[in-house]
């Protein structure tokens, strides 16, 4: 079963190393043009920073980056490593440095930008892009944290609640093990839990926090 990582969404992180000031910028992308245009954006935003420098990747396209004047290999490199190390793809990161007047050394250059690139994704948050099935469940709200529980035991995404006489979630859950789950709630609820499945669709969701 086909399945890779992309970032849920956009994220900021911000550090600071002796006075200077590491901005990091990431965002899903789903094309080279896609990604040159927000790294452009940054330059324009931030023309007033020492540094831009950048990385981005595609799922069977290409990886590019910049150290944007930075000692070769302090800056682009790594974060492009961290980003693989990490499993995620089709994501774009711009590292600003506003500089403090403190040289750094290539150690301390290195660890920041990969630093930064690292807290961006950690607030982007990771979603996976696979074949879900589309789930619909109404729920007593006794049992609306199982479920919740339940639905992340087993891989699954909860992706809207209604909130009326009882709770009707809109989930997805992992297309193979849907059927598993739902005969999981039938019996710790002996029965009150029906899922109701849905069309089988191949898209990104978060899982998780």
């Amino acid at each position: 079963m086909t399945e890779y990582f992309v970032p849920a969404r956009g994220g900021e992180s911000e550090l600071v190393e002796k006075r200077s000031r590491f901005l990091g910028h990431l965002r899903p992308v789903e094309s080279e043009e896609e990604a040159r245009a927000f790294i452009a954006q940054m330059k324009k935003e931030h023309y007033d920073a020492r540094h831009n420098c950048w990385c981005y990747l595609l799922k069977d396209g290409p990886e590019r980056y910049s150290d944007d004047g930075e000692p070769q290999g302090t800056a682009g490199i790594p974060m492009l490593e961290l980003f693989r190390r990490e499993g995620v793809t089709n994501l774009v990161c711009v590292v600003t440095r506003y500089f403090g007047g403190v040289l750094l050394g290539t150690g301390g250059l290195l660890r920041a930008y990969t630093q930064s690139a690292k807290d961006a994704l950690t607030a982007a948050g990771r979603a996976a892009v696979r074949a879900w099935r589309e789930i619909e469940l109404s729920c007593p709200y006794a049992l609306l944290e199982r479920v919740r529980q339940e639905t992340a035991a087993f891989g699954g995404a909860v992706e809207g609640e209604d909130y009326g006489a009882e709770v009707t979630l809109r989930l997805l859950l992992p297309a193979e093990r849907a059927g598993d789950y739902a005969a999981r709630l039938y019996d710790l609820s002996a029965g009150k839990l029906a899922a109701r499945p849905g069309a089988e669709v191949f898209r990104a969701a978060k899982t998780g926090g």
